[in-house]
């Protein structure tokens, strides 16, 4: 079994204060990490340019990166059940608005999409299509699969990582993005007063009025399925990006309640991820293995 838990490992800073509170509040994951050998992933953004939670994923399936390939591009692949293996661009419905550094983004999973909200855009966005030579085609209610009229290579970052730092850090500049920065330029306007936008506006809702691309790489690049019994939470996330640690150490004693507890006879492989790494803590093996292992503090509190 493996548990994967997004936002569980705090930079050094805190992580020494916090370590306290862990051991009291969910003393079945501490007592795993105690039996457990730790190694830790390096997962700086400007180099996968995804989420260490994304990064993970992605090393799990085996993903291999084409030739000046960021890690992201697996993303297309990893989120789309795509028959045959032309790359594989998606489109991620989101919110952008203003901000102190230009401009952020809001990322569909904060944004309660409906279907019928989604294809109404999308039926707009197709009537736009004719000069860029792109398709584009819902792969659900937040997403869509874009299709390039020939080859293109683009460095773009996961919509998650975007949505914790800058748009103007990670805006597509390459020339061969100029069709799509068009594009999207394009149905910002016609999106701006479509009823879909009006009536969310009314229900207090952020309006839809952008598109985030990232994936490229094709389906047989992730060489190995999906781990099996795979759990991942991520209820953490929000707290450890917004410094919130009153609220992490509450959603980590539920967290002991209803997922580590009841599994508290056995010894699953973690994943705990923080803001530039993740460490991956498996069973260290017989008596002597965990006689060798370190404390778990001592990797919990160092970069």
């Amino acid at each position: 079994m493996h548990i994967v838990i997004s936002g569980a490992w705090p930079d050094p800073e805190v992580a020494a204060e916090l370590a306290p509170h862990l051991a009291q509040r969910a003393p079945t994951l501490a007592r795993w990490l105690d039996r457990g050998k730790a190694v830790q992933t390096p997962s700086p953004a400007a180099e996968t340019w995804c989420t260490p939670l994304e990064h993970w994923r992605l090393q799990a399936r085996g993903f291999v990166a084409a030739q000046a390939e960021h890690i992201s591009a697996g993303l297309g692949p990893l989120r789309a059940d795509a028959a045959g293996d032309d790359p594989v661009w998606l489109a991620e419905l989101i919110h952008m608005a203003p901000s102190r550094d230009g401009a952020a983004l809001l990322p569909a999973a904060t944004l309660d999409i409906t279907e019928e909200q989604s294809a109404a855009l999308l039926s707009t966005a197709r009537e736009h299509l004719d000069d860029s030579g792109l398709q584009l085609e819902s792969i659900g209610p937040d997403t869509w699969r874009v299709r390039w009229p020939g080859a293109v290579r683009l460095a773009c970052a996961s919509p998650a990582l975007v949505a914790t730092s800058a748009v103007n850090d990670w805006w597509p500049q390459d020339p061969a993005a100029r069709p799509w920065r068009r594009l999207v330029n394009t149905l910002q306007m016609a999106w701006f007063e479509h009823p879909v936008n009006q009536a969310r506006q009314e229900s207090g809702l952020p309006p839809l009025n952008s598109l985030w691309l990232y994936g490229g790489a094709r389906p047989s690049q992730l060489t190995r399925p999906e781990p099996a019994d795979l759990r991942i939470d991520t209820s953490l996330q929000n707290a450890a990006v917004t410094q919130n640690w009153g609220d992490w150490i509450e959603a980590l004693a539920a967290l002991e309640q209803h997922c580590f507890a009841p599994l508290a006879g056995r010894q699953p492989t973690l994943v705990l991820t923080g803001l530039d790494r993740y460490v991956t803590v498996t069973a260290a093996g017989g008596w002597l293995a965990r006689l060798r292992a370190r404390d778990w503090r001592s990797w919990w509190c160092s970069r």
